[in-house]
């Protein structure tokens, strides 16, 4: 599933070209990755729209509309929104075309067909499901350490499926949770409320030189993930543990662990994370 440096990826690439074109067109090919309204009400309301920002919150994509609409996209885990020239073939996963204004187009292909589509007024958007309830912003100014450190005092839970609830922190998932935790130090299973300041300073480090690293790189590609022109990310090739059972840790050289926790696999390092 595309985390927060790949949605960031999508955001910045399909922002700098939708932003003041309107959509003149859609075909929705797959009715039921749209949530709301019904998919003939959609198609009715987003035809004759301007594209006014493309924004992020968590993993979810807010494209605002003029006439007071927001889009709201989640890619979930093979999605991809891409911005694409009309006589480009057309893969075969595609299930919704949005038709622009300066002709070309805005394909959603998702193999799984898992991503869904929300169009509300922008005073309603808080009734997204899933968007309501999302966390503090990693990134943003209201993530401070004093923030972690509280928090963390409160959570008997494990650590990595603490990172992984969208509630605590937003935007976080598998990827960047392991690798924060392998640069901080902390065992995936670690009970949160154990750690220390100097470890909470530590992970707070971690999260945000992660996640900053993978926006620089365009974010990750390992299997499905492309930003909004359908080009992969490189962070993959900086990943220190993630997918990496059995290989060499760079900071120690013990062989990567894997485990399972939560239903979710944490890879780490046995030797370096506590």
């Amino acid at each position: 599933m595309p985390e927060l440096p790949e949605v960031e990826t999508i955001k910045r690439t399909l922002k700098e070209r939708l932003t003041d074109l309107t959509i003149r067109g859609a075909d929705i090919l797959l009715p039921k990755i749209i949530q709301t309204p019904s998919p003939e009400e959609f198609c009715r309301l987003v035809v004759g729209k301007k594209i006014l920002d493309v924004g992020r919150r968590g993993k979810y994509l807010l494209l605002s509309l003029s006439r007071g609409l927001v889009l709201v996209v989640h890619l979930r885990m093979t999605g991809q929104l891409v911005y694409t020239a009309p006589g480009a073939p057309r893969p075969k996963h595609t299930h919704l075309v949005f038709y622009l204004s300066n002709a070309h187009q805005l394909r959603y292909t998702d193999t799984r067909q898992f991503g869904r589509f929300w169009l509300v007024p922008a005073e309603k958007l808080q009734a997204v499901r899933g968007l309501k309830d999302l966390g503090v912003e990693p990134l943003s100014g209201e993530f401070t350490v004093d923030f972690l450190k509280k928090e963390l005092k409160k959570r008997r839970t494990r650590l990595k499926p603490l990172l992984l609830n969208q509630t605590f922190i937003s935007g976080l998932g598998n990827i960047y949770a392991d690798e924060a935790l392998h640069r901080a130090g902390l065992h995936p299973a670690r009970q949160a409320n154990t750690l220390t300041t100097a470890e909470a300073e530590a992970l707070f480090r971690a999260i945000r030189e992660v996640l900053e690293e993978g926006i620089a790189s365009r974010g990750t590609s390992v299997r499905d993930y492309v930003d909004g022109t359908g080009q992969a990310g490189s962070f993959q090739e900086k990943l220190r543990v993630y997918g990496k059972s059995g290989q060499p840790c760079p900071r120690c050289g013990l062989a990567v662990a894997r485990l399972r926790l939560g239903g979710r696999s944490a890879y780490f390092c046995p030797g370096c994370q506590k």
